[in-house]
């Protein structure tokens, strides 16, 4: 099935349509690789339905923990998907999978959204050392809130304090520094170890 030249119109009609029971081939990177260039390809709606069901919602959440508000988020996803619907042709699955490729979308026009508010540039450093190993898709690891929240317990209280205040509290690392009357480089590469720790501790909780 071929979609018109009015995606912008279309896309919250597809929201609604979106399947409500799982694929069962959701989790395989190659089957989603190949939805991707069926629209790249093709246009082919049925294919993009399948992607906005099963990342819409993961997208809402990630955005979500970012700080969007329900309304925002829901636009942001919109958004993500419209840009997934006119250049599909870009997406490489050899340099990402469509997970992380989709995710670096909504990071970046999220990022395009709150620039020049206060914390935005907290929030793009925390964003940066999730995606620093695309291979981990350290962004989806991050949304189950449960796993997240047992791997900073997990770390010494000093480095899963540092973490809350960077990611959740938004605070910069000259704000931590200065609370915790830490030199600026030691918070800085202290937050860069204990973030690494976090994502290896969320990697082996699967």
């Amino acid at each position: 099935m071929r979609l018109d030249a009015r995606p912008t119109h279309v896309i919250p009609l597809m929201a609604r349509r979106m399947p409500q029971s799982p694929n069962q081939a959701t989790d395989d990177p190659a089957y989603w690789s190949g939805k991707v260039r069926a629209v790249a390809a093709a246009h082919d709606v049925d294919a993009f339905i399948l992607v906005f069901s099963h990342f819409g919602p993961r997208l809402k959440r990630y955005l979500i923990g970012l700080n969007a508000d329900d309304a925002q988020a829901d636009e942001l996803v919109q958004d993500t998907m419209l840009k997934l619907w006119r250049r599909a042709e870009l997406f490489d699955p050899a340099r990402a999978s469509v997970t992380t490729w989709l995710f670096r979308i909504a990071r970046n026009l999220y990022l395009d959204r709150v620039r020049g508010q206060r914390h935005a540039q907290a929030r793009q450093d925390a964003l940066d050392l999730i995606e620093a190993d695309d291979e981990v898709d350290g962004a989806e690891q991050l949304l189950d809130v449960a796993r997240l929240e047992r791997a900073l317990q997990a770390l010494p209280p000093p480095q899963a304090r540092m973490l809350r205040m960077a990611y959740f509290e938004a605070k910069t690392h000259a704000q931590i520094a200065e609370e915790l009357s830490m030199p600026l480089g030691s918070v800085k590469s202290s937050i860069r170890r204990s973030f690494a720790k976090l994502k290896a501790a969320m990697g082996g909780s699967r």
